[in-house]
């Protein structure tokens, strides 16, 4: 039996069943926009990947439009460009590190006290790690992946 259609029978994804899991075997952790199509690469994966790709650019595209609109709002409140600087160089820096907390997230589980606040000003960043994980996985799927190898490793011995 190949790898693909043994990792359907343990999840209970190949065709008919009860749809449950192999008894010992766990159950996969969903994915969010993949929910367990993952595991196999079925069920529309290839196209949920575009679609994260593509969408992930339109609202990096959408958002950089209002902080555009932001900006240009700073520039007629005539604030000084030191207040205006101070506010790109926030913005550019969350950025980064919600790219950098983000990407890191993909492959590792997040700390519990994760800075929401960050992650919410540097949403570009966020949407550019999305963005870009889109091209070789689902985003967090090798996380995913080694932590049920892990849990159906350790079920199995």
């Amino acid at each position: 039996m190949d790898e693909v259609s043994e990792v359907k029978r343990r999840v209970g994804g190949g065709g008919g069943g009860s749809g449950g899991a192999v008894e010992g075997v766990p159950r996969p952790e969903p994915i969010r926009f993949f929910g367990t199509t993952w595991v196999a690469h079925d069920g529309g994966y290839a196209w949920r990947r575009a679609g994260l790709a593509v969408g992930s650019l339109v609202a990096i595209a959408a958002g950089a439009a209002v902080l555009r609109f932001g900006f240009q709002g700073l520039a007629d409140a005539d604030v000084g460009p030191f207040v205006t600087f101070l506010a790109v160089a926030g913005f550019a820096v969350c950025s980064a590190l919600a790219f950098q907390r983000t990407w890191r997230g993909f492959s590792r589980r997040r700390e519990a006290g994760a800075e929401q606040g960050l992650l919410a000003i540097g949403f570009l960043g966020v949407l550019l790690a999305y963005f870009l994980r889109a091209f070789t996985e689902a985003p967090g799927e090798a996380l995913h992946r080694a932590e049920h190898a892990t849990a159906s490793g350790r079920r199995r011995s």
